[in-house]
């Protein structure tokens, strides 16, 4: 099997909403009218971002899941997407187990791959996704203001646990299935952040840590926050190791769910869109006028992390 095959037997698929998909120099996109177009790319390395063992047919799901959460993040709907790959070696078994995770993925959320790129090399995936919002109405990262509340979606250190835990760092804590699942399979909160378009004020996705990423909300809205360390969300079956895991909880990464802003009027509004995007969101503090993110425990004292989320260059 060459490229060329490669590329005709598992990333062909017809492109729904596209003028023109895969077979050409370049895809024909037509945005709705109306709209404006979102584009966003994110990388994988192996040895980097996931273990060379993982299950291929995961590592396509992950693949696309966390291009989805960008979209998910600005209240995007997702339409289309680039899909590129350097593979150590032509494995057809590999390709096929993660074009299944891959596509099965992209039709649940109606995205169409309209291109990409392929070649022999360290394994890397790339994609570049490409969704659309009602002009004028996305969600941004400079719009919070003073006297919001923060929420966050689902729960907080699950992935970062089940890495930890790999990594041998975690001695003596039983981990629930769901960690390993958040680890591999994450899942991109898209309807959260569509129904939150005209309820929010600023959101982004919590993809290197929750308050590295809070931290880029404060910093593009010129403003401060308080948050309830007892507050953040995680698995029932991790509070007996709470105290432990909060580097974890609070700044671990790879959670993939949204942090958001909004007006403390707007909480039934919020609670009602989390309901019918069936995921849990929590209140976990409120956008203040005094500059920089203060981690507060239960007493009211103020806990320093030693860091504050993932660094892609460490």
């Amino acid at each position: 099997m060459n490229e060329f095959d490669l590329i005709r037997r598992y990333f062909t698929h017809p492109a729904s909403g596209a003028v023109l998909g895969v077979g050409d120099d370049a895809a024909i996109l037509r945005p709705s009218p109306g709209h404006d177009l979102h584009v966003s790319a994110d990388m994988l390395v192996s040895g980097r971002h996931f273990f060379a063992d993982v299950d291929p047919e995961a590592l396509g799901h992950k693949t696309l899941a966390v291009n989805l959460s960008d979209m998910a993040a600005m209240g995007a709907t997702p339409r289309w997407a680039l899909l590129t790959l350097a593979l150590p070696q032509l494995d057809e078994a590999w390709v096929a187990a993660f074009a299944r995770g891959f596509f099965g993925l992209a039709a649940a959320h109606g995205v169409s791959v309209v291109g990409g790129d392929t070649t022999r090399g360290p394994l890397t995936l790339s994609v570049t996704i490409m969704g659309e919002t009602p002009q004028g109405q996305a969600l941004r990262r400079d719009g919070a203001r003073a006297g919001d509340d923060i929420w966050v979606s689902g729960q907080l250190g699950l992935a970062a646990a089940a890495l930890h835990s790999r990594l041998g760092k975690l001695p003596g804590i039983a981990l629930p299935a769901d960690c390993q699942q958040q680890l591999e399979r994450p899942q991109p909160r898209v309807a959260l952040g569509q129904l939150l378009l005209g309820i929010a004020h600023a959101a982004l996705d919590v993809s290197d840590g929750f308050a590295a990423d809070l931290s880029h909300i404060l910093q593009r809205s010129h403003c401060g926050a308080e948050v309830w360390l007892d507050a953040l969300p995680t698995h029932p079956a991790l509070q007996p190791w709470r105290a432990q895991l909060l580097p974890c909880i609070a700044a671990g990464g790879d959670d993939y769910e949204l942090c958001f802003t909004a007006p403390p009027e707007r909480a039934a509004a919020v609670e009602a869109a989390a309901l019918a995007a069936g995921v849990a969101v929590s209140r976990v503090g409120r956008i203040t006028t005094v500059p920089g993110l203060r981690l507060l425990a239960a007493d009211g004292s103020e806990l320093q992390l030693e860091r504050l989320g993932y660094d892609h260059f460490a």
